[in-house]
């Protein structure tokens, strides 16, 4: 390893945009997702895209264009995140802080190489007229004192992501936990689903479950290594659509 070596961001967070629109091929989706389990700084990206992603598409005018416009937009959005990650860890980002704020216009002047793919992304979305993916977004309900916080459920080719944003910490030697409540039923069932979230509040975290059944998706803050049953009263609930 190099002396900056342990500078740079990880290696996959440039999937980080393609990840949050829906652009990764069905291989590439899998080993993303496997691989943000064990990394947070891919986990805390797609929390903090995903705000912005929300919010450009409204702003975006839909217009036919040519396929190969799109795929033009796309290639030169790889190639601009590639020179951006190659030039180091700080060459985009003065001041790092900056992509904490809540302002979308804010997050994208300090956004970086991911922010710079994301951008494209969608443009080339709008021009093409249509998603890369069929995909459904269920907003949840937040309990928690925690003002300018919220929790999306992200559902594409039968799998689900929770992403949650400027939530409080669980709590001392406690973490979230995924709940899913089925139809029919009165209690929810537990999940391996276990998460925390960065200094921001930004987390995002795997259902790993058929969501066929369930009408509600639950987050509780439970301790250390997850409960059996609820030991508090859920902070986050997602109608499921």
């Amino acid at each position: 390893m190099s002396p900056h070596e342990s500078d740079f961001d990880c290696p996959q967070l440039l999937d980080a945009a393609a990840y949050v629109l829906g652009a990764l091929e069905h291989d590439e989706l899998a080993r993303y997702r496997e691989h943000m389990q064990g990394c947070a700084e891919c986990r805390a990206e797609v929390a903090e895209l995903q705000l912005v992603v929300d919010e450009l598409p409204a702003g975006v005018p839909r217009l036919q264009a040519p396929e190969a416009l799109r795929e033009r937009i796309l290639a030169s959005a790889r190639s601009e995140a590639a020179v951006l990650h190659a030039a180091g860890h700080h060459a985009d980002r003065p001041v790092r802080a900056r992509r904490r704020l809540r302002s979308p216009g804010a997050v994208l002047l300090g956004g970086g190489a991911a922010v710079v793919a994301a951008v494209a992304v969608v443009l080339a979305i709008a021009l093409s007229g249509s998603s890369p993916v069929r995909e459904r977004i269920s907003r949840g309900v937040v309990t928690a004192n925690a003002p300018g916080a919220s929790a999306t459920l992200h559902i594409r080719d039968g799998h689900a992501d929770l992403i949650v944003a400027h939530m409080p910490e669980p709590g001392r030697g406690r973490i979230y936990e995924v709940w899913l409540l089925k139809r029919g039923s009165a209690e929810p069932a537990p999940t391996s689903a276990l998460f925390g979230v960065t200094v921001a509040g930004s987390g995002a975290v795997d259902v790993p479950a058929s969501l066929g059944q369930v009408k509600e998706v639950l987050v509780t803050s439970e301790p250390l290594g997850g409960s059996a049953h609820p030991t508090r009263k859920p902070v986050i609930a997602v109608a499921v659509s």
